[in-house]
């Protein structure tokens, strides 16, 4: 053979000092056959060995394979490692892509759920897309926070996240699969080591397994569901208290209708299954990411599961009492304004705020504002002109130094 046709192998010879005889055999490394130490060198008796041999070591007996046989083996062996990487990225492909919703919120593994939402709402209103119109980096950031809220603020999803039965986005996680998983057939009969003398055996069924790997590659890929789409969806605030039902169109022309719970938050993401793009193979379609931004109401704000909303009422009203027509997200309703009620009074009006995901709903927190009327009135002018204040009301006392 040609020596640059020779495999590479063949050309790393044993280095042999000055004043050796080549025609005595080089010492192996391992154990000789004779059972003595092969630095020792080998039995001149032993015509099977071979200058350039390597001693192997199979279940008690040695197995002495030539540099040639070396060569493949080792090749082999660097062939099964690259295709051992290249699956577990196959089962991983977003392995370390998704950021942790911990970090992405800012809080620690213990936050309870109260940390959680402030966090989420200081992030939201920092990063929402209508206080940053045009930078794409906050919008995306916004994304993120978003996802990490939704996720962390279901109590199930939290728990199952915390277990590494999911990923950051929801989607479940394969299970990790383990040489001793493949070296055994679905009969549970485990792969067994049989020699037949040559050193070789125990490699001889790697490019099966090599073919078993690729095929389940293959299989991934195909059963692999189609990527997510996202979409935006601004509501009015009432929608987003009472729940409704709205439709997206789509650039294709097609349309998606998307449920909206009762008692959304801003920035919440609605994962609809199965209305993303659909796969490359016979998976299942991807889904459709939904993020909601709330329109404000010209009076109603909302705190946590509480609706806050200001009344103005009249001096009468505010002095002498009586009953008052109030708004609440489910329509007015009839309420009493205490007798000497001042700005700043507080009227709860119970179960007419949002609903809660445990049950129940939140309360409506009504605050008086005392109003004047914005044209002169001579009766009004007429009446406080007669009208002294005692001398112990002072409504300044408490300014005074």
């Amino acid at each position: 053979m040609p020596r640059s046709a020779r495999p590479r192998c063949w050309s790393r010879r044993p280095r042999r000092s000055r004043g050796t005889d080549p025609r005595v055999p080089l010492p192996l490394v391992g154990r000789g056959r004779g059972g003595g130490d092969a630095r020792d060198g080998v039995s001149p008796s032993d015509s099977r060995n071979h200058p350039h041999t390597w001693s192997l070591p199979t279940r008690g007996r040695e197995t002495h394979l030539p540099s040639t046989s070396r060569c493949v083996l080792s090749a082999k062996i660097r062939f099964l490692h690259a295709a051992l990487l290249t699956y577990t990225a196959a089962l991983h492909p977003l392995e370390g892509s998704l950021k942790d919703p911990y970090e992405t919120l800012g809080v620690a593994k213990t936050a309870t759920a109260d940390e959680i939402r402030s966090a989420y709402r200081k992030l939201a209103k920092k990063l929402h897309p209508d206080l940053n119109p045009g930078d794409k980096s906050a919008e995306e950031k916004f994304k993120q926070v978003a996802g990490a809220y939704d996720l962390l603020s279901d109590e199930e999803k939290r728990r199952r996240f915390d277990a590494g039965e999911i990923d950051a986005s929801g989607a479940e996680r394969q299970h990790e699969r383990y040489y001793r998983d493949y070296a055994q057939d679905p009969g549970g009969r485990r792969y067994q080591y049989q020699s037949a003398g040559s050193g070789f055996d125990d490699f001889a069924s790697q490019d099966d397994f090599l073919a078993e790997l690729l095929r389940r590659r293959q299989e991934q890929a195909r059963r692999a569901p189609g990527a997510d789409r996202s979409y935006e969806l601004e509501i009015d605030f009432l929608d987003a208290v009472n729940g409704a039902t709205k439709r997206i169109m789509l650039p294709d022309g097609g349309s998606l209708d998307v449920t909206i719970p009762a008692g959304i938050e801003e920035g919440q993401i609605l994962r609809l299954r199965g209305k993303g793009a659909p796969s490359r193979g016979e998976g299942p379609a991807g889904d459709a990411l939904v993020a909601i931004t709330i329109r404000p109401h010209r009076f109603f704000k909302r705190e946590g599961d509480d609706i806050l909303l200001e009344l103005p009422v009249t001096i009468q009203e505010a002095v002498l009492g009586g009953k008052v027509k109030v708004p609440t997200t489910t329509g007015a309703v009839m309420a009493t304004v205490p007798k000497g009620s001042n700005t700043g009074t507080t009227l709860r009006l119970k179960g007419k705020g949002v609903a809660k995901k445990g049950g129940g709903a939140g309360d409506e927190l009504v605050r008086l504002k005392v109003m004047v009327p914005a044209e002169p009135d001579a009766a009004l002018e007429n009446f406080l002109s007669g009208w002294t204040p005692g001398s112990n009301y002072d409504p300044r006392r408490d300014m005074q130094s």
